[in-house]
């Protein structure tokens, strides 16, 4: 018991330190592959806020079939706005949401640059210790 609550409490620590690099609030600005090469995302900025939207897939008509909102299950998964509302805090973006179209659901997430062409992705419901990590590629 003692071993698991030290590995709680050492992944906790990680998944809350920075890389310890210092990084441009605009750096996430572009587009990335998702690490399932199966669609893109463009990430851009509206007033102080970071988002992103679906610019390609692998299959451009795919709607939205799983969407929670009945009237947008029609709508193409390509154009949709996945990430939503973050803040630039320092070394992160945080506070803001990530969408899966392939579930329906929305979890809260953390975004981090781990180098100037990947950036780590953690969605998690409550705590981001409860949650899974992803990293996509600058596309060039």
């Amino acid at each position: 018991m003692k071993k698991l609550f030290a590995l709680i409490i050492i992944a906790f620590a990680y998944a809350h330190v920075g890389y310890g690099q210092s990084v441009s609030k605009d750096a996430i600005l572009g587009e990335w592959l998702a690490e399932s090469k199966d669609g893109k995302v463009l990430v851009y900025k509206q007033g102080e806020k970071y988002f992103g939207k679906v610019s390609s897939g692998k299959d451009g008509a795919k709607k939205d079939i799983h969407n929670p909102d009945a009237k947008l299950r029609e709508q193409n998964i390509v154009g949709s706005v996945i990430l939503k509302g973050f803040d630039f805090t320092g070394k992160a973006w945080e506070n803001g949401t990530i969408y899966d179209p392939n579930n329906g659901k929305t979890y809260s997430c953390t975004m981090k640059m781990k180098n100037a062409n990947e950036l780590e992705i953690r969605g998690f419901v409550g705590i981001s210790l409860l949650g899974r990590t992803t990293v996509w590629t600058r596309v060039k």
